[in-house]
């Protein structure tokens, strides 16, 4: 496999590189700093997930034919192999982490790669410190060398070096964390699907704040219910995938209450509908692409919108190429091309955007 980067700077919304990028008078200057998003004033930060090109737009496509870049023979602990993988993310060259939940590892695949290397976990199901307990997400932060792990059955977040770590360090106890993301002030956002809320946290901090939710399971616009996965945007504002509501919710920075951005609609397989969604992304113009999990489908919201359209999968639940088997996390790297967790059939695919 060919892997091949190349920097849209004016363009790109989101990745995970670290750098901050100025144009003065048509002079590119690389400054190494900060997490984070959008282009403005023609400054731009890059940060958790890449989502840029100018090309991204709600008429974007992508080949419908995945190709496997990870897992893909068969449900075991093999370094070809995951089982039964969650979250994901996808660095500045394509290199991918991956929360392999009944493994209870995270595994890092560089781009082309036939195997993978256990970065945190694999010493079996448990709660010391060299062990995890169903992850279900993971992200890093090069700037500081880390790797967060959401390692929900331990109830905690974990922090472990990026290379060589044998140990992690518990940074948050007593949260079922099943997401996380990391704003452009280095604050943690992390997903508490027991509590059915969003809490931002600084770090060292032990408490944190609520910025969704928090006020019991049920379907109101001021609460979730089992929620998942999020996105934080530039404005800090909080995308969340409100999983047994089957929508997904938007939390602007400071409100009491969320704004319904995708299905709402009860389960369903509608074009207004979502059933169980899963990960998600929101891309410059305010789109938001979720992993429609019990339809075996990825779909796109414009923003505003009343109903979404299938970009990926709705083919049925199967192992082809062009079909996708509860799907979870998903992510861009900068090239747009997009990356889904094939749950259900213990791989990961990509999809490259169809540039013809």
């Amino acid at each position: 496999m060919i892997c091949t980067f190349t920097l849209h700077p004016m363009n790109l919304i989101t990745s995970t590189s670290k750098y901050f990028l100025c144009f003065v008078l048509q002079i590119l200057i690389f400054i190494h700093v900060h997490w984070y998003v959008i282009s403005e004033h023609h400054c731009v930060f890059l940060s958790a997930l890449f989502l840029g090109n100018a090309n991204l737009n709600v008429n974007a496509k992508w080949i419908q034919d995945g190709v496997t870049i990870a897992g893909g023979n068969g449900r075991n602990s093999g370094m070809n192999q995951l089982s039964s993988p969650w979250g994901l993310y996808v660095d500045n060259d394509q290199t991918v982490y991956i929360a392999d939940n009944s493994n209870h590892r995270v595994v890092e695949w560089k781009c082309g790669a036939t195997t993978g290397r256990i970065v945190a976990g694999g010493k079996e199901r448990g709660n010391r410190p060299n062990q995890l307990n169903d992850p279900y997400d993971v992200m890093v932060d090069k700037e500081r060398g880390s790797v967060f792990i959401c390692d929900y059955a331990n109830k905690r977040v974990v922090r472990w070096p990026r290379q060589n770590g044998t140990n992690g360090e518990t940074i948050i106890s007593n949260i079922g964390c099943w997401g996380l993301a990391m704003d452009d002030d280095g604050f943690l956002y992390i997903v508490d699907s027991d509590k059915h809320e969003v809490r931002r946290y600084r770090m060292g901090e032990s408490q944190g704040t609520v910025v969704a939710g928090g006020n019991g399971p049920g379907n109101r616009l001021d609460q979730l219910n089992c929620p998942r996965y999020l996105f934080i945007d530039c404005d800090h504002s909080v995308y969340v995938s409100d999983s047994s509501n089957c929508r997904v919710m938007k939390w602007m920075k400071g409100a009491k209450q969320g704004i319904v951005v995708a299905g709402g609609q009860s389960s369903g397989n509608s074009l207004m509908q979502l059933s169980n969604p899963m990960g998600i992304a929101v891309d410059q113009s305010g789109a938001v692409y979720v992993a429609d999990n019990g339809n075996h489908r990825i779909m796109c919201w414009p923003q505003g919108a009343t109903q979404g359209s299938v970009i990926i999968g709705g083919n049925g639940q199967g192992s082809q190429s062009n079909q996708l088997y509860c799907p979870r996390g998903l992510s861009f790297d900068q090239e747009s091309n997009l990356y889904v967790i094939d749950g259900g059939n213990d791989r990961l695919q990509k999809f490259n955007i169809d540039r013809s």
